[in-house]
């Protein structure tokens, strides 16, 4: 039997030398010197440019880059194409270089993560150049006091938008598909913008609340996760078209109502992703991958082994039971053993 395809997130090459890249850099240290900016491969002139300006603000660049892999690899587990990557040059394959909504997705993760990973720095004092949104602050027309650290997502998005779209602006990418990325860069980072919420403490005698401090937050990152997987399931199917003398993506269908700034849009259908495919690199099929025998979704059997049936073994798994907290202050757990059937794709 196959062993299960590990999953990674995956990306257009060119993605991959700006931000990919530093995430492979967490195991060689820190981006802490100008020096360090010439030598991170595949960046455009403009780019390390921002880098040696910048240069306290690209380990947060890294751990977003790491945090968008994270996140394609959790939203598309079950799914025939999961974010796979290579061993071996290039990294991810010809997969997502195609206008597809597997890349449409890619980009706004990969946007959204860098906007959110410095906003996050920014307002845990890690970056002299930002911290707290010292915009928000008086009181609110719900009558409470805004106070704390209310997360300066405008910076994170400036940034990203600055580091991230400037190589869709540069030359040498074709109209349309610069198009498709800048605008899924856009709804990546509108799917934080669109989900602030308000959080806040009581103050006052034994918890009574008399007054209440609040400040703007960010949404979790998997709930971002979660919106853009959205997105990338009702996303739009365009083409380029000429309104004056402005290039616009409009629909393929004209039927179809526009899309948003929050939509995503791609420009040319997904392959089904079943087969192995030598002639594209990161093409990896479904043989071998793990499937659920009773699922009719795109998890199932039927649809994940592309009709070539599946195997079925009975394999032992170990699980944490019969846990126990123990004062003060640590849990001890048995472990169990138990034989369960995994189906595999033919």
């Amino acid at each position: 039997m196959r062993k299960p395809i590990s999953v990674r997130c995956s990306w257009d090459w060119r993605y991959e030398t700006e931000v990919r890249y530093l995430a492979k850099l967490s195991s060689v240290g820190s981006i802490r010197d100008e020096e360090t900016c010439e030598r991170l491969r595949g960046l455009i002139q403009r780019q390390v440019q921002i880098c040696k300006r910048s240069v306290e603000v690209m380990d947060a660049v890294r751990r977003g880059a790491q945090l968008a892999i994270d996140e394609c690899q959790f939203q598309f587990r079950n799914r025939r194409w999961n974010c796979s990557t290579l061993e071996t040059l290039p990294v991810f394959g010809k997969v997502v270089t195609q206008g597809t909504r597997e890349a449409a997705f890619v980009y706004a993760i990969s946007a959204a993560s860098v906007a959110f990973a410095v906003t996050r720095a920014c307002s845990s004092g890690e970056l002299e150049k930002c911290g707290c949104d010292h915009n928000v602050h008086g009181v609110s027309p719900d009558g409470f006091q805004w106070s704390g650290c209310s997360d300066n997502i405008a910076y994170g998005v400036a940034f990203s938008q600055s580091f991230v779209d400037v190589r869709e602006r540069s030359k040498g990418q074709s109209p349309s598909r610069a198009l498709m990325n800048l605008h899924n860069n856009e709804a990546g980072r509108k799917a934080i913008l669109s989900h602030m919420r308000v959080e806040c403490k009581c103050h006052g005698v034994s918890g009574s609340c008399e007054v209440k401090t609040c400040w703007k937050a960010m949404p979790p990152f998997r709930k971002v996760g979660n919106v853009i997987k959205e997105k990338f399931d009702g996303a739009t199917e365009v083409e380029q078209r000429k309104v004056g003398t402005t290039k616009v993506l409009m629909p393929r269908n004209s039927q179809f109502k526009p899309h948003t700034d929050e939509d995503l849009v791609y420009l040319e259908p997904s392959p089904d992703f079943c087969d192995y495919d030598p002639r594209t690199p990161g093409m990896l099929g479904t043989v071998g991958r793990q499937c659920n025998r009773t699922s009719k979704a795109i998890d199932g059997c039927e649809l994940m082994c592309c009709g070539r049936g599946f195997q079925t073994q009975e394999v032992e798994v170990v699980d944490r039971c019969s846990c126990k907290f123990h004062w003060c202050c640590y849990v001890k757990c048995k472990q169990c053993r138990k034989m369960v059937e995994m189906h595999t794709c033919r």
